[in-house]
C-alpha cells in the first residue's frame, strides 16, 4: 500500500510542473496581439474623454459667468485669451479663456477689471472654435442674458473637436439669444 501512495505523489509532482517554453511563447504572442488591437481603441477612449472635460470645462465657465453677472449685477464676459490675463482676438477658444466683469462694457479687459477665472490651454489634440458672435466673447448682461458689446443679442455655436479623429463626434456648446446653452454632439462637424 505504501508503494502505491508514493506512486501518487510521484505522479502529482509531474503534472504541476508548468508551462513549457511553447506554451510560454504562445501565451505571450496571444498576450502581445491583444494588447495590438485593445492599445487604439483605448487612446481614443482618453482623447475623447479630454474632449468631454474640455467641453465640460467651458460650459462650467459659462455658467458662472451668467450667474456672477446676476449676482454683481453687472456685464460678464468669457472671452478667449492666450496669457490668461487680457483677451485674445486671433486663434481659438482652445488657447484658453478668461472671464471678468466687464465694468466699461467694451468686451475686452483692461487691467482695472476684476478677473474671476483663467483657464489655460487645453490640451494639444483639442480644437474649440466658435462661430460668428461668440467666435471672440460671450458677454453676459446683469439680467443674464447674452448681448454683444453694441447691445445686439449674442447667440452662436461653439465647435469642441479633436484634430485628425474624425470617427470621435464633435461636442457643440450652443448658446441661444437668452443665455441659456446646452451640450450636443455632431458626427459630422469640421475640425478646422
Amino acid at each position: 500500500m505504501r508503494a502505491k501512495s508514493r506512486f501518487t505523489r510521484t505522479h502529482r509532482r509531474r503534472t504541476v510542473a508548468g508551462l513549457g517554453t511553447i506554451e510560454l511563447l504562445l501565451v505571450l504572442g496571444i498576450l502581445a496581439l491583444c494588447m495590438g488591437v485593445a492599445a487604439p481603441s483605448l487612446l481614443d477612449m482618453v482623447e475623447a474623454l479630454e474632449l468631454r472635460q474640455a467641453t465640460a470645462h467651458f460650459h462650467r465657465s459659462l455658467l458662472l459667468a451668467r450667474s456672477e453677472a446676476i449676482k454683481r449685477n453687472a456685464r460678464v464676459v468669457l472671452c478667449k485669451s492666450e496669457d490668461a490675463v487680457f483677451c485674445s482676438s486671433l486663434g481659438g477658444w482652445d488657447q484658453g479663456w478668461i472671464v471678468f466683469q466687464d465694468s466699461n462694457n467694451d468686451g475686452l479687459r483692461q487691467p482695472n477689471e476684476s478677473l474671476i477665472l483663467q483657464r489655460t490651454k487645453l490640451p494639444s489634440k483639442v480644437h474649440m472654435t466658435g462661430n460668428g458672435n461668440v467666435s471672440r466673447y460671450v458677454s453676459f448682461t446683469a439680467t443674464g442674458t447674452t448681448h454683444l458689446v453694441s447691445h445686439a443679442f449674442q447667440a452662436g455655436t461653439l465647435t469642441a473637436c479633436l484634430a485628425q479623429k474624425p470617427g470621435i463626434p464633435a461636442r457643440l456648446i450652443i448658446i441661444n439669444s437668452t443665455g441659456r446653452f446646452r451640450l450636443a454632439t455632431d458626427a459630422h462637424a469640421q475640425c478646422l
